[in-house]
């Protein structure tokens, strides 16, 4: 389960990498919808690396409030399933 969650978060930093790239290049873009659904989808982590390393929505208020909530709702999950993992002898 972890190794899932790490994947996803690398992704969804990846997604936010190509809508910036997009962006640039004035491409399709990717929709806000679906950067911040990724988002909730436990991609917290990811979304908020994505939009700090690629300087990615970090103007938009709503994404300079939603991801960082998704960035702890993400974080407590991974704490949640590291300790699992712990208490379970894995």
């Amino acid at each position: 389960m972890l190794s899932v969650l790490i994947i996803w978060n690398i992704a969804v930093m990846f997604l936010y990498g190509a809508d910036k790239l997009k962006a640039i290049h004035n491409k399709r873009r990717i929709s806000e919808k679906t950067l911040i659904g990724c988002a909730f989808l436990f991609g917290g982590i990811g979304a908020l690396c994505g939009m700090e390393i690629f300087r990615h929505k970090t103007k938009h208020k709503k994404f300079r409030i939603i991801v960082p909530i998704t960035f702890i709702i993400t974080a407590v999950l991974i704490i949640f399933v590291i300790k699992e993992n712990i208490f379970a002898g894995r």
